[in-house]
Parts: structure tokens; sequence; C-alpha cells
């Protein structure tokens, strides 16, 4: 497939997936119950944290979460005493579990108490190293900077050691994008939708190599570069429009 025909091919995906009924069986649903923006940050990061694995226990996973906190996620964790946070001791999902849930929702709390909140932490990474990579580290660190145990570490992907970050490159094209068509939000202004990078996984990667947008064997970090730059010949401005083209062409066997 010549270049511009791949190009169009990707756009016409991009709309036939980029709708809201797509919504309703992805995890971007879960922040879409909110219209607080807190709230919005706070349900969309979780969510996408456990964003792995199949598809119906993700959402009723990150449902659970949310009744867990009276759909009040900001209030929630500002404000919940340890006996509040004992509902979270017998969550599970896959590898994710309750010690690791009340680690973030105390980082959580300490982000939004000392750090200004999600937006101002990947704003100041993002700033002072000019790339998303950068935006990444950085929001790792302060992440981590309270007490917990190691094995929580393992539920946010470490850049720095060349992992895909696939679920926080979700995270940020949900806040980032704003294109007005119903399913990522656009809430956060700084960071520029031309320095986002695809949420590369399996579905994705897959593709990808097949349409020839990418060599690298490996799902990592590199590339992730590689085929986000060639995304970004076909649209400098907003490369990771095709994240909806990539996974939708995935998950419904279309190729």
């Amino acid at each position: 497939m010549e270049k511009s025909e791949l190009k169009a091919f990707l756009d016409e995906k991009f709309y036939e997936y980029n709708q809201p009924v797509f919504i309703e069986n992805d995890p971007v649903l879960i922040p879409h119950l909110f219209d607080k923006k807190e709230d919005i940050e706070i349900s969309g990061l979780l969510t996408a944290t456990i964003a792995w694995g199949n598809r119906a226990s993700i959402l009723k996973n990150s449902q659970r979460m949310m009744k867990e906190m009276g759909y009040f996620p900001h209030e929630f964790i500002m404000n919940a005493s340890k006996n509040e946070l004992t509902a979270f001791d017998n969550f599970v999902h896959r590898t994710f579990n309750g010690t690791d849930a009340i680690f973030f929702i105390l980082s959580l709390k300490n982000i939004y108490e000392n750090h200004n909140g999600l937006e101002a932490i990947f704003n100041k990474g993002y700033k002072k190293t000019d790339s998303l990579a950068g935006a990444l580290a950085y929001f790792r660190s302060v992440f981590l900077e309270i007490p917990h145990l190691q094995r929580s570490e393992k539920h946010l992907s470490n850049v720095e050691k060349n992992a895909s970050c696939k679920r926080l490159c979700m995270f940020l094209r949900w806040m980032v994008r704003d294109d007005n068509r119903g399913v990522d939000f656009g809430l956060w202004k700084k960071i520029p939708t031309s320095a986002l990078m695809l949420p590369l996984d399996i579905h994705t990667g897959n593709i990808s190599r097949m349409l020839g947008l990418l060599e690298r064997k490996q799902n990592d970090w590199k590339a992730v570069e590689e085929v986000t730059a060639t995304l970004r010949s076909f649209d400098e401005n907003d490369p990771v429009k095709y994240d909806f083209s990539l996974f939708g062409l995935g998950v419904n066997n279309a190729i």
C-alpha cells in the first residue's frame, strides 16, 4: 500500500472508531462517569493502571474501585480514614491487589496535597525535558516518593528501563487530546497533542507491523518512538489519533 493510500485508510478508520459508541466497552467509559476535573483525572489514572487483560474484567473492577470511593474519587482520596481504606483490602485485578490500590490512593493524596495534582506533575516533567518520556519519568519519581512496598512499583511502567508505558500513554491521550468527538477529554492544555506517544500493546504492535509502520520486534519504548515517528509523518500535530485506527483494527480483526 502506498503511503498516501495507507494514510487515507488509517484516517477512515480513525473516524469510524473515534466516536462515543466506542466508549461503551472501553476503559475510557469510567472517567466519562464524572464531570469534575479531578474526578476524571483520578478515575482515569486508576482505570488505566488496571487496563490489561479481559476488557469486561477491567470495567467491572474499575467500577468497583469507583463504588468503594462512593463515586467521589477526589473527595475520597483526600479525606478517607484508615478504616475507609480497608474497603480495598480484598481488591484484586490480576496482580494488582488491595495493597497496591491503597498505595495508589495515598500517593494520589500526596500528589493533590503537595504537588498541585496530576496535571501539574505531568506538565512540570514535560516542561523540564520537552519530551513525553521525561514527563513519564518525572511522574513515576513523584508517585513513588511516599513509603511503599517494592511490589507496587511494577504497576508504574518505567520509561527509563525502556518500558512501552502503554497504559500511561493511553491515560495521557485521554487527558490531552481534544477533537470534540466525545471520547478523549482534552482537559490538559500545556502538553501539546503533537507530543503524545502511541499506547503500544500487542494489538497496536501487531497491526503496526502488518501495515509496515513498525519494524522493531519488541513492544518497548524504542518501538513506541519508531511507530509514533511514522505516524507523525501522516499527521504531525496529532499522531496518536491513529491509536483509534490501530486498536480498532486489532480488536475487530479487520485486517
